[in-house]
């Protein structure tokens, strides 16, 4: 496998007009923010426009974005960006990018859209849409696009044909090949056949499922045992899923429907998006079945069914607040809480930790590890092996995953013959250049996360979160004197303020000689006397010191000294 992880490109060269280029700006080493630039005759095609969730080591944090600063200079030059699905990690920076410039079309099935288009009238853009399907065919600028259907865990999502002088991409989107789908819309196949026998010069797969042998649970298998989890609780239901994950959602709808249940959505993205899923006919309300969650009090336990929010343990989802009782829903003994997704790698800490909390509450909780209430929306490696096979690509460039995916799904690649040094293992902000059948990475472009953090949008800096866990880890200590300005002798203090480092501030009183004393002896100095900074870091070195030695801790340390 072609790969270049181990040390920093340089910048690519001028592309020529021949060449397409295609620069992955994200999905490439994380589970989420997804986003692709192909450039070709001066024009930019951009598929997907994600975000990352944040783990915990980046507190505060509410999303992670692309870095659009690659292509924020040359917006104009953008023909259309092709939505593949309406997944978070594929549409939620749509808005950030549509704040710079609004009428970039965006293009995509009815679903995708609509779904985007709500969050958009949330940001208050009104955006330029245009609706595609499988078989459809549409030019972008230079780009020519035919449209594939592929089954997900969302209905209508697309894998996207590109056809250019230089080359032909087949971008799979997210996929799986389930034979029995809820909503019988299958992988086409055919399709991958057709365009592979024309030849594929680069084929960029889904690679989330690479690790798993074989082939991927149907959707079909999970609806007998949501079924019986239903059948046999004797109070409340609550089930958590993302609030895009329509083909759940139905399944929890029709077992509450057959065991005489009402359902009530909880969360705002969850009521948004199934009203919209519902509305255009994606979605099957069994009658008398939906309810508003604000009826449920008028409503024994064992009639009720609550599809929230929150599978991933977001703190702020209503499932996260459920588990904390900062909720108007409220969960105990004998009520049966199913989390029916899979775990996104890095949210591992946040759900065990909701698990904990429900069921210290006294509820059962149900999930993947001890009840199929779940199936993955992507390919197994047998099912990657089938497409690899079908479509014989020239070049391979896995996409959507970790590293440990990226390697797994080339390797399935390398196994079907395609050549080792075709197989393109690639990361966020390579330059992979397309030019007569050959694909090879050709330099890299600055790429970072960009960090959403309540309104501010890139404001926050890896420096800031550092600070942020240094006091959430480490605590934090203030210290204050103030020293005469002519003089340099210490007036008052110091004083000693101290969080989260130690149960007791008087554990600070012996130190407080030695911060006397070491001032004294930089004051004696001509040359410190009223330089206050050195006077600042001489009790942060004194405090610092210590706190080390004494309470094996390295807190935040702010000194102040004034001059009166």
């Amino acid at each position: 496998m072609s790969t270049a992880y181990s040390h920093r490109l340089n910048q690519p060269p001028k592309l020529k007009k021949d060449t397409m280029r295609v620069i992955p700006l994200g999905g490439l080493g994380d589970v989420g923010r997804n986003m692709t630039v192909f450039e070709y005759q001066g024009r930019l095609l951009v598929v997907d426009c994600g975000v990352l969730f944040p783990e915990d080591a980046q507190p505060g944090v509410d999303l992670i974005l692309p870095d659009f600063d690659v292509i924020s200079d040359r917006l104009d030059d953008i023909a259309a960006i092709i939505l593949t699905h309406g997944h978070e990690d594929h549409i939620g920076a749509v808005p950030y990018l549509l704040r710079q410039k609004p009428d970039i079309p965006l293009v995509g099935s009815q679903l995708t859209l609509a779904f985007i288009e709500a969050k958009l009238k949330e940001h208050r853009i009104t955006p330029y849409t245009f609706a595609v399907k499988e078989g459809q065919k549409e030019s972008f600028g230079p780009f020519d696009c035919e449209f594939v259907a592929v089954n997900h865990s969302i209905p209508d999502a697309l894998a996207v044909h590109i056809a250019t002088g230089a080359g032909t991409v087949l971008h799979t989107g997210d996929f799986k090949m389930d034979q029995l789908p809820l909503d019988g819309r299958i992988t086409d196949l055919r399709a991958f056949a057709r365009l592979g026998e024309a030849g594929v010069d680069l084929f960029m797969t889904d690679s989330t499922n690479a690790e798993v042998p074989g082939f991927t649970l149907g959707e079909q298998e999970i609806g007998p045992v949501l079924n019986q989890i239903f059948g046999r609780a004797r109070q409340k239901i609550v089930v958590a899923s993302f609030s895009s994950h329509v083909h759940r959602v139905q399944q929890v709808l029709d077992a509450a429907a057959a065991h005489g249940r009402k359902v009530a959505f909880v969360g705002r993205s969850m009521v948004r998006n199934m009203g919209i899923a519902a509305d255009m006919g994606y979605l099957d309300v069994p009658d008398n079945t939906l309810v508003d969650v604000r009826k449920i009090d008028n409503l024994p336990d064992d009639k009720v069914v609550l599809m929230c929010t929150g599978s991933q343990g977001e703190p702020m989802a209503a499932l996260g607040r459920i588990a904390n009782r900062d909720h108007r829903v409220s969960v105990g003994p004998g009520d049966v809480v199913v989390l029916a997704s899979s775990l996104i790698p890095g949210n591992e800490n946040a759900v065990f930790r909701i698990i904990n909390g429900l069921m210290a509450l006294g509820a059962e909780v149900v999930h993947k590890s001890n009840a199929k209430v779940h199936t993955s929306g992507h390919a197994s490696a047998g099912e990657l092996l089938y497409c690899y096979n079908i479509v014989r690509p020239k070049n391979v460039m896995p996409v959507h995953g970790e590293v440990r995916h990226l390697i797994a799904n080339g390797r399935i690649a390398e196994s079907t013959g395609v050549a080792p040094e075709r197989v393109i293992l690639a990361k966020d902000g390579h330059v992979v250049d397309l030019k007569d059948g050959v694909a090879k990475v050709v330099g890299e472009v600055p790429n970072g996360y960009v960090y959403v953090d309540g309104s501010s949008v890139g404001e926050i800096s890896e420096a800031d979160l550092k600070d942020r866990r240094i006091l959430g880890d480490e605590g934090f200590i203030s210290l204050f004197a103030v020293v005469n300005s002519e003089t340099g002798a210490l007036i008052a203090g110091p004083e000693i303020h101290a969080r989260g480092v130690a149960e007791d501030d008087e554990v600070f009183e012996r130190i407080r000689p030695e911060i006397v004393k070491a001032l004294e002896q930089a004051v004696a100095d001509q040359t410190n006397r009223r330089d206050t900074h050195q006077l600042q870091q001489v009790m942060r070195r004194v405090v610092g010191r210590y706190v080390s030695q004494r309470l094996r801790r390295k807190p935040m340390i702010i000194p102040i000294v004034v001059e009166a």
